[in-house]
């Protein structure tokens, strides 16, 4: 691994890159709790969920008490169609006139779309759309991209879709790499969830500026214990560079058999409760990247229906529980 990463970096210098995401250094001693809000839980995706624009959720974030934020890149908030260079000295001069720290933009990729459909250069078509959003995240000030894998799709060999998700993040890599941008895959979509998967993935890719954002709620609902939560952080400790928090609560389901006069247990539905009082255990997740000297910001999203609904005064008040909760940590 050493070997690898030593490659990368002098791949990085050969090419003059500058990437700028700071890896788990090793010694608890360097960690430090550094908060981010991302903007979608004030996007109005999420059922009853309230909407403020760029500026509105700018202005919400410096007035909650946050170090930094990340903007989603999509409409209704950070849409690359939207966003002309005179918009994008604005935002960035307007986030730096707030003390805000921008620390990434959120992409939405799903490397495995199309796959029935070989005919369409989909791989091409989300790398163009990667490198446009890494120009985009350059103009702006920031270096870093959050991106996912792909979902899978029945009937397609899994390896025939897992070559397709590779190939795409490399050619979305070198994309990023015209513009000095990192991008972070989040363990997210159906391929490469697990972390021996996502590290062999990342391996496989071998770029300096593909690394890792690693989540604990994914693991959690995968039925991974404390232990091997833990040790998925150790293990992704190589290419730790970003991690998104959110907590939530199983609401169990039952599908009423009339025949039987009975009922049949299914799946439980997710929803989003403050961070801290639901499933995912932080203090675990948490102590663990203190203990690989983790050097990213704590990135908060509330995305999924919220425990007390979608109202202003209900998102506030769960985002400031986050930062009381993860202060515990400094």
């Amino acid at each position: 691994m050493k070997n690898l990463l030593f490659a990368a970096c002098l791949f990085a210098l050969s090419c003059g890159l500058s990437f700028g995401q700071a890896l788990p250094t090793g010694n608890p001693a360097d960690f430090r709790v550094k908060t981010c809000l991302h903007s979608i839980g004030y996007s109005g995706l999420w059922r009853g969920q309230s909407t403020l624009t760029v500026d509105e959720f700018l202005l919400k974030a410096k007035e909650l008490g946050y170090d930094g934020v990340m903007l989603m890149a999509k409409a209704p908030h950070l849409s690359i169609l939207e966003y002309d260079k005179d918009a994008r000295r604005r935002l960035k001069a307007r986030i730096a006139e707030l003390g805000l720290t921008l620390v990434g933009l959120a992409g939405y990729s799903d490397f495995t779309a199309g796959i029935d459909k070989p005919g369409i250069p989909h791989l091409e078509i989300q790398a163009a759309y990667i490198g446009q959003m890494a120009e985009l995240a350059s103009d702006l000030g920031t270096k870093m991209i959050r991106i996912f894998t792909g979902y899978e799709r029945p009937g397609i060999p899994y390896d025939r879709q897992y070559a397709m998700v590779v190939e795409g993040i490399t050619l979305a890599g070198k994309e990023a790499q015209k513009h000095g941008v990192t991008l972070v895959v989040q363990n997210h979509h159906d391929i490469a969830i697990h972390h021996d998967a996502m590290y062999w993935m990342l391996k496989e890719i071998n770029l300096p500026n593909v690394l890792s954002g690693w989540d604990a709620w994914s693991p959690t609902l995968e039925g991974l214990s404390k232990e091997e939560i833990r040790n998925s952080v150790l293990k992704m400790k190589p290419f730790l560079a970003n991690t998104i928090l959110a907590d939530y609560v199983a609401l169990p389901r039952y599908h009423y058999e009339h025949a039987l006069t009975n009922y049949r247990e299914e799946r439980p539905v997710m929803r989003a409760t403050v961070v801290g009082e639901g499933i995912i255990d932080y203090e675990n997740f948490i102590g663990a990247l203190k203990e690989i000297g983790y050097q990213g910001y704590l990135v908060y999203e509330m995305c999924e229906v919220l425990e007390g609904g979608g109202s202003i005064e209900n998102l506030d008040a769960t985002a400031r529980k986050f930062l009381e909760y993860v202060k515990r940590f400094e």
